[in-house]
Parts: structure tokens; sequence; C-alpha cells
């Protein structure tokens, strides 16, 4: 049976466990923190990690393509092979030029860190650039990529609402309330997986804050 490898407070981890539950993947949950993670099996010590029947596997775009070839029933991308790469098309952007810019902010919004103010007026431009080419592609009709849920909404699900919360906290302004991510994350919410998913982060973060906590 695979084991996903990592910590429900991380995105990219719940990313990969959105994509296994709402294919029903059978699956087992191994927690490995930042720095306590199998060399083997993730070389820089990133999460998350996957011990398949295969082999161990890292990196979670690499993770969600291996579970499309290896589990194809419940398929998270479509059969044409243009719409699928719309469909990872979208997951690049919400990742590389939303989720991965705004999480310079993250110090500032969600641990009691400081960002500069030279690198917040730096990234802002970037992100409403950047934000606006997302708006360009996604379609919220009613999923991310159009009809049928798929590997970006595995992604949009995760990514966007800190993207939205670390710009409200650090610039006073949701960056995303102009496309319509907020209805649109409150339908997909209603996913018994998203749910569950939601949920389970919910409680890892208090134990990560904790644990942040107790080390000092």
């Amino acid at each position: 049976m695979l084991k996903l490898c990592g910590f429900a407070a991380s995105n990219y981890y719940n990313k990969v466990k959105l994509a296994l539950l709402e294919k029903g993947v059978p699956f087992e949950e191994e927690l490995a923190w930042i720095g306590e993670t199998d060399p083997a099996a993730s070389p820089i010590g990133k999460v998350p990690y996957a011990l398949t029947d295969d082999g161990p596997l890292s990196e979670s775009t690499i993770l969600l393509e291996y579970i499309e070839a290896k589990y194809p029933q419940h398929p998270l991308l479509p059969a044409d092979a243009y719409a699928a790469a719309r469909v990872r098309e979208l997951v690049r952007y919400i990742e590389l030029h939303l989720e991965l810019v705004a999480r310079n902010l993250y110090p500032e919004a969600f641990f009691g860190g400081k960002v500069s103010e030279g690198l917040k007026e730096k990234l802002r431009p970037q992100l409403e650039k950047h934000i606006a080419g997302f708006g360009q592609l996604a379609k919220f009709s009613p999923f991310v990529a159009g009809d049928a849920f798929t590997l970006a909404d595995c992604a949009a699900a995760v990514h966007l609402p800190l993207v939205a919360s670390a710009t409200k906290i650090v610039y006073g302004q949701d960056m995303l309330a102009g496309l319509p991510v907020k209805d649109y994350l409150k339908r997909i919410g209603e996913r018994p997986a998203v749910q569950q998913v939601n949920a389970d982060r919910k409680t890892n973060t208090e134990q990560m804050l904790a644990r942040m906590k107790a080390k000092g």
C-alpha cells in the first residue's frame, strides 16, 4: 500500500492527499516533520514524499503524475491531451506564479515574523500580474479547469486559501478577491475529501505550532 509521508499542515502534502482521497486510492499516512524525513526517499529533506510498491518518490507534482498513471480509476486528468495539458498549466500557474511568490509573505502572515517593506513592495506588482494571468486561465465553471474536478482543483483547494489570507494580512487586501475564488472554495469545501483534508490540516497545524513553541 502506498504510504504518504510528511505532515498535514503542508499544503503540498495536502495536494497529494486530496488526490488520493478523491481517487479512492488506499494509502497510509506517516508523520515526517522537516528535519525528520527519510533521506533515501527525500534526498533534500522536503515533504511530501511517498513510499510505493515500486520504490520511493519525492516532489508533489511527480507524486500526482505517478498516482494518475498507477491508479487510473476516477481520473483527475482529462483523456484529451490538450485538455490534460491545460490542467497541468493551471497547476503550474497556481504553484509557481501564485503560491511560491506569496510564500515570501508567510513569515509575517502566519508565524509572527516580519517581511521587509522593500520585499513587500517588490512582491505586490508581481502578484497582481500573476493573479491576472491566472484569472485568464481559470474557469471556475464550477471547477477551476471546467466542469470536472481535476488535479488543478487539488492544487487550488490547498494553495488559494493561503494566497488569499497572506495578502489580506500583509497588504490589507485579499488580492484574489477580484476572482470568484471565495465562492469556488466554499463550493468545493462541501466535498467530503476536502473537508477531511481541511480538518486534518487544522489539527496538524496546531501540533506544528506547539512543536515550534516548545523548541523556542
